[in-house]
Parts: C-alpha cells; sequence; structure tokens
C-alpha cells in the first residue's frame, strides 16, 4: 500500500523505514486537518499522530480518497471522530500498548524532579549558585500516592512507587486486583495523596477531572502528574490553585492545547496561548513537550505495531488488527 503519514519526524523516518519491507511510505510533516486532508489522496492508507485532526469533516474526505484505514501510531484515538468513522466504514487501528515503561518512568521523572528541585538547582549552578535555599524536598518514602487509571502504564507507575516505600491507592473502574496497591474511589484517593497521577484515557468521563473542586479535596502542597491526556485537567482551575499557594507542584508532559504548541520548534516566536504562557512563570511546575512515550525502545514498538496493523488489515485479517472498537 501507499500510505500517507501525517505529523511525521525525522524519527518516525527512521523507525518506520527501519521495519518496514513492502509499503511505500509517504511522510508529510504537516498535520492532518481538512486543509491538508488532499495530501493523502491515491494513497490507500493514513497514519496519524496525537494531534491530527479526524473529525467528520477529514475523515468524509478521507473516503471520498478511497481510504479505509487510519492507522494512528499511539494508544490515545480521542482525536477522531469514532461515530463518522463507524457510518463512513474507515477502520481505525491503533498501538494500545508501546512500552508502558517509557511513560511510568518519565512520570517518576517527573516526581522527583519537582520534588528535589532539580531544575532550579540546574540553573542555579549555570549562574555559579550554590545556596540551598528553597531547594529543600521531602522523603517520597512513606507518602501516599494517587494513581488514576489501573491500567499497564498505571501499574508500571505503582511498581515503581512502591520501590520507593510508598503507600499507594488507585481508582480504576474496573477494580480488577493489582499488586501492592489499594482500590478507593476518588473521593477518598483525593483526600488521601501527597501525590496523584494521572494514568486513564481522555473520555466525557473523564474530561477535567481535575477541577476546582478536586482541587480544593487535595492535601495543601499536593503535587499533581499528568502524563496521559492533556483534557484531563483544567488548566485555569490549576493555575488557580497554584496562586493560591494550594497545589504544590504540577509536573505535565500534555497540555489540552498543545497541538498549536507541541512538536514544534518556536523559540524564535512569542507564545499566543496567556494560559499556557502563565503556567510556565512558576517555579513549582514542570512542562515537558509530549515527550514521556519518547524511548528507543516505544519508537520501535510504534512502527512494529502499527505496521503489523496495516499488514494484516491488506490481507484482510482484521483480527490481528489491533482496531478501536
Amino acid at each position: 500500500m501507499k500510505i500517507a503519514f501525517f505529523s511525521t519526524k525525522p524519527y518516525d523516518h527512521t523507525f518506520f523505514d527501519l521495519l518496514n519491507t513492502n509499503h511505500t511510505l509517504l511522510y508529510i510533516e504537516s498535520a492532518l486537518n481538512a486543509n491538508t486532508v488532499t495530501l493523502a489522496q491515491g494513497c490507500q492508507a493514513v497514519c496519524c499522530f496525537v494531534n491530527d485532526e479526524l473529525d467528520r469533516e477529514v475523515l468524509l474526505r478521507l473516503q471520498q480518497h478511497n481510504i479505509a484505514i487510519v492507522a494512528m501510531r499511539c494508544a490515545g484515538f480521542n482525536n477522531v471522530d469514532m461515530a463518522a468513522a463507524n457510518a463512513l466504514g474507515i477502520t481505525i487501528a491503533r498501538v494500545p500498548e508501546y512500552s508502558p515503561y517509557a511513560v511510568a518512568e518519565h512520570a517518576v521523572g517527573l516526581v522527583l524532579a519537582l520534588n528535589r528541585h532539580i531544575h532550579r538547582a540546574y540553573n542555579r549552578i549555570r549562574e555559579n549558585d550554590y545556596s540551598l535555599h528553597g531547594l529543600m524536598g521531602f522523603d517520597l518514602h512513606g507518602k501516599t500516592v494517587g494513581v488514576i487509571g489501573g491500567g499497564k502504564i498505571g501499574c508500571a507507575f505503582i511498581r515503581i512507587m512502591r520501590g520507593f516505600g510508598c503507600r499507594v491507592l488507585v481508582f480504576d473502574p474496573s477494580n480488577a486486583p493489582i499488586e501492592g496497591a489499594e482500590h478507593v474511589d476518588l473521593e477518598a484517593l483525593w483526600q488521601q495523596c501527597q501525590v496523584v497521577s494521572l494514568h486513564c484515557p481522555l473520555n466525557a468521563h473523564t474530561h477535567h477531572i481535575i477541577n476546582a473542586q478536586t482541587l480544593a479535596k487535595m492535601p495543601q502542597g499536593a503535587m499533581l502528574i499528568n502524563t496521559s491526556r492533556g483534557g484531563l485537567i483544567n488548566t485555569q482551575a490549576v493555575i488557580n490553585s497554584l496562586k493560591q499557594g494550594h497545589l504544590g507542584y504540577l509536573g505535565i508532559d500534555v497540555y489540552e492545547e498543545e497541538a498549536n504548541l507541541f512538536f514544534q520548534d518556536r523559540s524564535d516566536t512569542i507564545i499566543q496561548d496567556d494560559v499556557f504562557a502563565r503556567l510556565t512563570t512558576f517555579p513549582n511546575v514542570i512542562v515537558t513537550g509530549h515527550q514521556a512515550f519518547f524511548t528507543r525502545e516505544a519508537l520501535h514498538k510504534i512502527a512494529l505495531v502499527t505496521l503489523n496493523n496495516l499488514h494484516y488489515f491488506e490481507l484482510g485479517d482484521t483480527d490481528k488488527v489491533e482496531i478501536v472498537n
């Protein structure tokens, strides 16, 4: 098949070219949207990433170009209008698991950096400032950590935090047993945890699960980590809580309006997003640009599963395709 890859970077070329054997891969740097969908003309499939727009209009145009499958090279698919895709007969495939360790370890990295003020200490040393004021942290050992979402990433995060000697509470609708964690409802989790880490999908039930009300229920000085989806957090509510001194730390790898920011070098531009700009002014906030997935192992798995999805779809063996239902 000829496959149009949208939102690509040089590292996509590297990992997909290494594993590709019989497809023609058309790498397109632009994101997929209503203005760029014509670039897929002449292809039999498209491959998309987290910030590509797959609304009804774009999907209809893809159908008109005779494209029957969209292969998402990520786990999330909240940017896809699934009702429209199903109605139009377009198969949506994804990579449900690439490396849970990559994301979980990045989340732990944010916890450690925020707690021990490593980002601030790094900047001080570069300016020959070796003072310690304002850099005091706390022992993670013995602290209560809350995890929202008990999937593979959440479980990997739980195992790491248990290694630090933390008590771990988890909220997951499935209530499936998780070694080393206690299942609780959200009310108990908000109230008891000094650290809360989000590892759940973005859907109608989890959109803005972090808001003014839930933040108010957290202990004074609590830490919030999000490596899942930006829409889980009401950013303005988080900013208000930071300004009031209630939320003590924030570490995020995702942002609700990241599509217009992340994955591009914008060092010579003025950021027009005032909410994001305000967020970056806090000394107790660390923002990374959706890089939690970015390990060699994860990128290899993403390329492998994506190409397998396309291969088996072409063969008509859809039982082996990771289809989004």
